[in-house]
């Protein structure tokens, strides 16, 4: 068979395999909106309720922004506590997660299995568990994200261990190094860049995961924004809307201004 023939072949399957990708994707798509008895018409039935409560947020009422500062204070305040201590927390553990550094199936894979399990629980599911242990506050908010940062974290960290230059760990090794040394000459320069840059993007997350926390009665911003609405305070609401967002915004500004000058 000629090379035409053979490429006429190869992409008449490539072309068969993609159709049937296609179909494939489609008919789910086609299943799950019949099965959950979703479809775009909803969106188009609900414009009237979309419009009405557009017109009920507007205009915002920003006399009440001023009781609104302290309670995003606090939201802020959440997620630097809960991201520093998690960042600290997720030294040992990352480093004894990286199998390039304990080899040991003993060793890595207990402790990845222990992370994976705090990673698989939502922390809003979280907050509502601590929220009934510690009653309404901000401290069962911090220790939810505290939780979901440290899985979160040690996973980042550790893959980044694993993907490092191994040549200044083999030579420290060599030489006589142990395994303290080899962490702290061969491994740390090669990820501290990384680790602080995940930990900022933590800490965005987790401004972010404050505010809905704050729902379920974790503290924050978050519960007043539930109160205000619960109460169908709408200006209100818009009012501490605008405010997490343009809050967010700066965050997010600064902190990639911090991670492009690291990384």
């Amino acid at each position: 068979m000629s090379n035409p023939q053979i490429k006429s072949v190869v992409s008449s399957r490539a072309k068969v395999r993609m159709t049937a990708i296609l179909v494939a994707i489609v008919g789910v798509y086609i299943y799950t909106s019949w099965a959950t008895r979703s479809t775009p018409m909803d969106l188009i039935n609900g414009w009237g309720g979309f419009q009405r409560i557009l017109t009920d947020l507007f205009p915002p009422n920003w006399s009440y922004a001023p009781q609104v500062w302290d309670k995003l204070a606090e939201t802020i305040h959440m997620a630097i506590i809960a991201t520093t201590l998690a960042a600290i927390v997720s030294i040992p553990i990352f480093l004894l997660s990286a199998a390039n550094l304990f080899p040991s199936p003993w060793i890595h894979q207990p402790v990845r299995f222990i992370m994976n399990v705090l990673r698989t629980i939502p922390d809003i599911l979280l907050a509502i568990i601590f929220v009934g242990i510690f009653g309404v506050g901000v401290f069962p908010g911090i220790i939810a994200l505290f939780i979901f940062s440290l899985g979160l974290l040690a996973k980042l960290m550790y893959e980044t261990i694993e993907a490092i230059d191994m040549n200044p760990l083999d030579a420290i090794r060599a030489s006589g190094g142990n395994t303290i040394q080899v962490i702290w000459y061969a491994v740390l320069p090669q990820v501290l860049p990384q680790f602080v840059s995940f930990s900022l993007y933590v800490f965005e997350v987790n401004v972010r995961a404050s505010t809905v926390l704050g729902f379920v009665g974790a503290g924050g911003i978050g519960l007043l924004l539930q109160q205000q609405i619960s109460f169908f305070n709408y200006p209100r609401v818009m009012t501490i809307i605008i405010i997490i967002f343009i809050a967010v915004i700066i965050i997010d500004y600064i902190s990639n201004k911090i991670r492009e000058r690291i990384v």
